[in-house]
């Protein structure tokens, strides 16, 4: 696991240059650093030693000298994949992962990440072609962005360290702004920084003195919904434990300790029970917990660590912490975010980091894999109501899914059909899981200056992610929509980077994800919808295939989706300075994204009381986010507010 940076084309003094760049990551791989040159083109690394310590270091060249790559992340088939190179006479130098990549593509050319079972994100500088060809994971765990200059093409881990290029500064994108504030991310290959992109998950990319050509080597498909399934229940319940277990066995290989990350829900339960079972000299597991019950599961947590017998550690995220900590998350991010939520996971890397280890194994995923999210339960209600839109007796099927939100239960038939928008959307519409969503999230737009309002004017977020989907996404049963739509955009866009890798390497911690292993998301996406959301109970086939390894109370639970407490994080003393001089009528101005007025009035309302809707948390957060944002990355003042 590392970070690295790089550039394609003739420039003065380039390892200087990469020094500058990777020094900006350096967060990422706190071990070591290496810088290759060539006469055109040129790789920087930082390291994580988690492989091959001490062997692996990189930038890493063949034997000829005319390859050369430069290696974020985990190939977790690397042993398998170098017992085969070996049969067919390939000599190694090295015990690492990032040997066997460069073996592969000597074989294989661009088409050895077929065979890579990993999260990754690497660069290769094949001298012989004179190209530099990139490539990112199939799921997008690993970030790669990029972006051209004066001829010249360069790319990082993190656009921290493009901004080290003389010449690359920082300009706020206004349409990924706006599709952050209504899908929650940027549509990749956008960013928030104009002009910088990342490259998408699942693709490549080869850049030589022709020019820049980018292809997928992967795509997420799912069978069309009149195809009959073919495999019954126990049987898949088997294969899919089969395929979990190894999953899990080949993720906790490394040449330092793996840890857990354990919630205490589902899906973090059934991966450290699994690598429980493979720590010979017993697994460690780290958890967060809140002062606020609508968000603690520390009673959970305590419940799986005896079950297991894990030597747990837990952090308290007490109020005021994610204000403390909130201006270092946005620097990490690299983007506005619209939830506190990767503010408590900051707190966790950093506890994983003070008890000695670097890996942890995560549930993230299993939602996205296994139909375990609200959002798929409540689509399927709402098309249960819009196929009889004037009944009274159906809408009340929404109490039954938000047991977390007890102020619904109070609520009218009509109030609930209302709020979830049941029998207003048309059924074939492809976006129809997500709307709800989406219009929530839209409503924060209300706070935009007039300025954006007319650069972003008859432009619609949706409707372009509506032009993104794959031609044979209308044969797909709407379970399997909705799964795409989440998988394909929100988890690399949001899950995994703004709470996941972007929150574990800022201090230097590695998350691996056993549920995104590629073998389990391919067979996952081949089962009957059934099996994965039976009625309104989520996740049926994990469940069945995992009863055996977890405590009743939590196997049985009901999904309790991870959140912590956003503008009401924001209201104590500690963080009023900076909050204040955020949300100021001089810095709002000079930022030229929101409307002064009612930001203004927005502010004082959050500070008088917490705010309970989500349009008012996700704004005051997206408003905030982006307000740091700016002075961060682009030096747009925050004035230091007056002391009370």
């Amino acid at each position: 696991m590392c970070g690295f940076s790089g550039y394609f084309g003739s420039i003065r003094d380039g390892r200087a240059l990469l020094e500058t760049m990777t020094a900006a990551i350096a967060h990422r791989g706190p071990d070591e650093q290496g810088v290759f040159t060539a006469p055109e083109a040129g790789l920087g690394h930082v390291r994580l030693a988690i492989v091959g310590l001490g062997d692996g270091q990189q930038p890493m060249s063949d034997a000829s000298g005319e390859l050369t790559i430069a290696f974020n992340g985990e190939i977790f088939n690397y042993v398998e994949l170098r017992d085969e190179l070996r049969a067919r006479g390939r000599c190694f130098r090295t015990s690492s992962d990032t040997e066997v990549i460069l073996h592969l593509y000597e074989e294989m050319g661009d088409d050895c990440v077929s065979l890579l079972n990993g999260d990754f994100a690497f660069a290769i500088w094949d001298a012989r072609r004179r190209r530099m060809m990139l490539a990112r994971d199939r799921m997008g765990v690993r970030p790669l962005f990029y972006t051209a200059h004066g001829g010249t093409f360069y790319f990082a881990s993190e656009i921290k360290a493009l901004l080290k290029v003389p010449g690359i500064s920082a300009e706020i994108d206004p349409i990924a702004l706006d599709q952050i504030f209504t899908l929650w991310a940027p549509i990749a290959p956008r960013t928030p920084f104009r002009n910088i992109l990342e490259l998408e998950p699942a693709h490549l990319m080869v850049v030589d003195e022709r020019g820049v050509t980018t292809r997928p080597y992967w795509q997420l498909q799912y069978p069309d919904r009149d195809r009959p399934g073919g495999i019954d229940e126990r049987t898949a319940a088997e294969e899919l434990r089969a395929l979990l277990t190894d999953a899990t066995r080949i993720r906790m290989r490394a040449d330092v300790p793996v840890g857990a990350y354990l919630s205490g829900g589902l899906d973090s339960s059934v991966v450290s029970a699994l690598a429980a079972g493979m720590a010979p000299q017993g697994l460690r597991t780290f958890s967060v917990t809140f002062d606020s019950p609508e968000h603690d599961e520390s009673a959970f947590q305590l419940e799986m660590a005896a079950a297991l017998g894990t030597d747990h550690k837990a952090i308290a995220c007490r109020e005021g912490e994610i204000a403390r900590v909130f201006p270092d998350v946005i620097r990490f991010t690299e983007r506005p975010i619209i939830r506190t939520a990767p503010a408590p996971l900051y707190q966790l890397s950093g506890l994983v980091r003070e008890a000695g280890l670097k890996v942890v194994l995560t549930g993230e995923g299993a939602d996205e894999v296994f139909a375990g999210y609200d959002i798929f339960k409540e689509a399927r209600v709402r098309r249960f109501c819009g196929r009889q839109p004037g009944s009274r007796i159906r809408p009340h099927l929404f109490r039954k899914l938000y047991p977390y939100l007890p102020g619904l239960k109070q609520q009218s038939a009509e109030y609930l059909a209302a709020f979830f928008g049941a029998g207003d959307e048309r059924l074939d519409d492809p976006l129809f899981s997500h709307r709800p969503r989406f219009k929530g999230t839209a409503a924060t737009k209300l706070f935009f200056s007039s300025d954006l309002r007319a650069q972003l004017k008859d432009y619609d977020a949706a409707a372009e992610l509506v032009g993104r989907l794959p031609l044979d996404f209308g044969r797909w049963h709407p379970l399997h929509q909705a799964q795409y739509l989440e998988s394909r955009f929100l988890l690399p866009g949001y899950i995994l980077s703004s709470q996941g890798d972007r929150m574990a390497m800022a201090h230097g911690i590695e998350g691996r994800f056993p549920f995104l292993d590629h073998r389990l998301v391919e067979f996952a996406a081949t089962l009957p919808p059934e099996m994965k959301l039976r009625g309104l109970t989520e996740k049926h086939i994990l469940r069945e295939a995992t009863k055996d390894l977890l405590p009743p109370a939590i196997g049985r639970r009901v999904k309790q989706p991870y959140r912590a407490p956003d503008s009401h994080s924001f209201s104590g003393p500690g963080a009023l300075d900076y909050v204040r001089g955020a949300f100021s009528t001089e810095a709002i101005a000079a930022g030229g994204l929101f409307n002064a007025g009612a930001v203004a009035k927005l502010y004082e309302k959050c500070r008088s009381r917490p705010a309970s809707g989500f349009r008012d948390n996700a704004a005051f957060v997206g408003i905030l986010s982006t307000q740091l944002w700016l002075q961060t990355f682009t030096g747009t003042g925050i004035r230091k507010a007056e002391a009370a």
